[in-house]
């Protein structure tokens, strides 16, 4: 993150009825660097620099939460060379952003199975989180050995376990519970899912959490993907009805 970065343009924009919590689906690194002929990480690299710019976004406008899917479950079966390499840039992204994210009271979280990453790259994660930890203004979680599919299955996991010890009756369980036992706990759920690339999936991402999100799918690719665009797909969040499976209200006649 940069110092100072000058202001956004919040021109049409409502602050009052801004999501709460974004989560951004950052798709299309590798045929971003395909399309210029350079090998993949270069897209990746270049990914980190939109993570950048949209982190600084949602702490200027005031974004509460921001979860980031950065590497799924399923990512582990891509080439070796390339797996190492997106773990070299991780640790190299947490270790420059540390002090910055820190001064500008960002808390950072992490979802997904973090044992199952390398060591140097938990050891980084683990002194952020610490450092972070109390940091209030915002919380960005980094979605890292992630699946939505393996979060359910814990959170099944641990709720029959309570069961099992007579701690918990089988009639308590209800959403809010359940809701507790995943990665993102006591946080809301997201209001706003942004998919770059243009594909129409969501790739095993917060199958629990995004239940009543408004999904937004842009055909650019996640390194193009600039404050701009961000901001104008929050102007069009913005004139949607969001009614939670309701029937709209309907003002009676005068």
């Amino acid at each position: 993150m940069n110092s100072n970065p000058p202001p956004p343009d919040l021109s049409g924009l409502d602050p009052a009825k801004l999501p709460i919590h974004i989560a951004i689906i950052m798709d299309g690194n590798g045929r971003w660097a395909k399309r210029r002929l350079l090998n993949r990480v270069k897209g990746h690299e270049k990914g980190a620099d939109t993570v950048r710019t949209v982190v600084r976004t949602c702490r200027q406008i005031g974004i509460q939460f921001l979860t980031l899917y950065a590497f799924s479950t399923e990512n582990w079966q891509r080439p070796r060379a390339e797996v190492s390499a997106l773990m070299t840039l991780l640790k190299k992204y947490i270790v420059s952003e540390k002090n910055e994210l820190h001064q500008e009271n960002i808390r950072i979280n992490v979802l997904g199975e973090m044992e199952s990453l390398p060591a140097d790259v938990r050891t980084a994660l683990n002194d952020i989180i610490a450092l972070t930890r109390n940091n209030a203004a915002m919380t960005v979680n980094l979605a890292l050995s992630y699946g939505g599919r393996a979060e359910i299955v814990k959170m099944v996991r641990e709720i029959v376990l309570e069961v099992q010890a007579g701690r918990l009756a089988p009639e308590a369980i209800d959403a809010g519970l359940v809701a507790r036992h995943l990665y993102t706990g006591t946080m809301p759920d997201p209001d706003l899912l942004i998919r770059t690339s243009g594909e129409m999936r969501i790739s095993n991402f917060l199958l629990w959490q995004i239940a009543y999100a408004e999904i937004f799918v842009t055909p650019t690719l996640w390194p193009d993907f600039d404050r701009e665009e961000f901001l104008a797909i929050l102007r069009q969040y913005q004139a949607r009805e969001r009614r939670f499976g309701k029937i709209p209200e309907v003002s009676p006649p005068q």
